[in-house]
């Protein structure tokens, strides 16, 4: 996939941020870099005979621990701890926006 300023602006937009020309050149440029560089790795010689690991040690091992139940606070003693609340919900200050 070849990234164009269209399709960086296209992203952008997707995930609700604006970029000005600048930035756009900026992450432009970065995925040029990383493009050379991963270019650079499939020109390696039998590269695609490599098992991919899937950890960096040869020996790693791990135990999953089994899902046991414990018992639990109730939402009453958590809100206890709570300045506000409205109901079984914690009210906090507004961080985004006017003063309303």
């Amino acid at each position: 996939m070849k990234f164009t300023s269209e399709l960086v602006d296209d992203l952008a937009a997707k995930l609700l941020i604006g970029l000005s020309k600048e930035e756009n050149q900026m992450v432009l440029d970065e995925f040029n870099i990383i493009d050379e560089n991963l270019s650079k790795v499939e020109n390696i010689e039998n590269i695609k005979n490599v098992t991919p690991m899937t950890h960096c040690l040869d020996d790693f091992t791990f135990t999953l621990r089994g899902d046991e139940t414990t018992e639990s606070i109730t939402v009453e003693d958590a809100l206890r701890n709570c300045k506000k609340t409205e109901g079984r919900e914690v009210e906090v200050p507004k961080v985004v926006g006017g003063d309303n």
